[in-house]
């Protein structure tokens, strides 16, 4: 959560040559009004601890920025943005899949690879025997780089651990990132990823054991907010999803989904049923389905991550989805085996190029419309007075770059609660 307000300096950010706020009403934004970027030319930020509380041209705010005596930050031919809010992640893991990464370029399929020992269970396998302070050691090590590419929000998931030992051992491992890293970390409980070992050829005893167990556990003690499943062919089904899901709702834990990534399923119906903050990767959704979810308030996560590292060509249509009116957000499924990269900026370009969403689309769905997947657009995910000072300087002079320029990193500083925790030695660096 928010570090305490009173470890920030009041800053001005001045002279950016474009500021984009994304300032609107607090609803996702939707159809055309996802590309409406609240730009303003020669912008100003003026923040006070970890709020922002004036934003404007540079000129109007200059002297109010010398009677709170902030530290002027020079932003000239450079683009402010909101920090980008990473709203699906698998953070937490052991060791890496690289070994299936070359088995998947010899031509095997992801289901060869996991009758050989590969997939999500070799990352249970790996994490069960990972100390707590290895996983703490190598996801530690990732949010420096969230951090430096600009990221401010991040989710993560559990779902490696297959037990509830493990997935606890995920949480105690996330609740130590939290005291260690400056950035948000919102916890999703991803009880139902895979079936143990043990368990798979009695799906209804795991399924008991994650709803009686595990579930009320994290629960009563606060470990995670959100409840997650993996609804699709070779994984769980959609009445086995909506049981956990349902669970998770009566112990106060908010429902997302896995939808539709490899065959279609049903699992979007499901989200909209009860009311899920998101159905996440939809490569396979149907119109109606679309439409259903633009008349709904479940956010449309894309993860074009993935399809781009499993080289698929079946994409989640991006575009029908905006035209059909769903709150379409962006993020980069950042995990060992289908999409390691946690660069946001790479993600936009990927949505930009080969799902055909335009710059200022991708930014909003990456920024203000993942924070309502995580039911945090109150604080961020937007330049505007009230809310948290999380923002990014990007050394470009025109946001449509940050995409165009792909595979690049364009972060020169991160502002996360009103503090700078990632600058270059450049003259973005405060001015008196």
């Amino acid at each position: 959560m928010p570090q305490s307000p009173s470890t920030a300096p009041n800053l001005f950010f001045r002279n950016a040559t474009q500021l984009l706020t994304l300032a609107g009403p607090a609803i996702p934004r939707r159809g055309r009004y996802l590309a409406d970027l609240g730009i303003i030319h020669d912008g100003a930020l003026l923040t006070r601890d970890a709020e922002i509380i004036r934003v404007g041209r540079t000129g109007r705010l200059e002297a109010e920025a010398r009677r709170c005596h902030a530290e002027a930050i020079d932003c000239r031919g450079r683009v402010v943005m909101p920090g980008f809010v990473d709203c699906h992640t698998h953070l937490i893991f052991a060791g890496n899949r690289v070994g299936d990464y070359e088995a998947r370029l010899r031509g095997r399929t992801s289901t060869e690879i996991a009758a050989r020992g590969g997939g999500i269970k070799l990352s249970a396998k790996l994490l069960r025997n990972a100390a707590v302070g290895r996983l703490v050691s190598q996801a530690g090590a990732y949010l420096k780089q969230f951090v430096a590419h600009g990221t401010t929000t991040v989710e993560v998931k559990t779902g490696y651990g297959l037990d509830v030992a493990n997935e606890l051992k995920i949480l105690e491992a996330m609740h130590k990132l939290k005291k260690l890293s400056p950035l948000e970390l919102v916890p999703t409980l991803l009880a139902a990823h895979a079936l143990a070992p043990k368990f798979e050829n009695n799906r209804g005893a795991y399924l008991k054991l994650m709803e009686q167990k595990l579930i009320p556990r994290v629960a009563q003690e606060k470990l995670a907010e959100f409840v997650d499943c993996f609804c699709d062919r070779d994984a769980f089904t959609v009445n086995e999803c909506r049981e956990l899901l349902q669970t998770g709702i009566r112990h106060g834990l908010i429902p997302r989904i896995h939808a539709e990534q490899i065959a279609h399923t049903g699992a979007v119906r499901l989200a909209i049923e009860l009311g899920a903050a998101s159905a996440d990767h939809l490569d396979n959704i149907t119109g109606a389905e679309m439409r259903a979810l633009g008349r709904s308030n479940v956010a449309a996560v894309l993860l074009p991550g993935s399809n781009f590292h499993m080289a698929t060509h079946n994409l989640a249509p991006a575009r029908r989805l905006i035209e059909a009116g769903a709150a379409v957000a962006l993020a980069t499924d950042f995990n060992p085996g289908t999409s390691p990269t946690l660069n946001m900026q790479f993600i936009l370009s990927l949505a930009c190029t080969t799902m055909r969403m335009m710059p200022a689309e991708a930014i909003a769905a990456a920024t203000i419309n993942a924070t309502y997947a995580l039911r945090r657009a109150h604080q961020c995910g937007s330049l505007e007075p009230g809310k948290l000072a999380d923002l990014a300087v990007m050394d470009v002079d025109d946001y449509r770059l940050i995409p165009y320029y792909f595979a690049w990193n364009h972060c020169v500083m991160t502002v996360k609660n009103g503090r700078i925790i990632q600058c270059e030695a450049d003259p973005a660096a405060p001015q008196s």
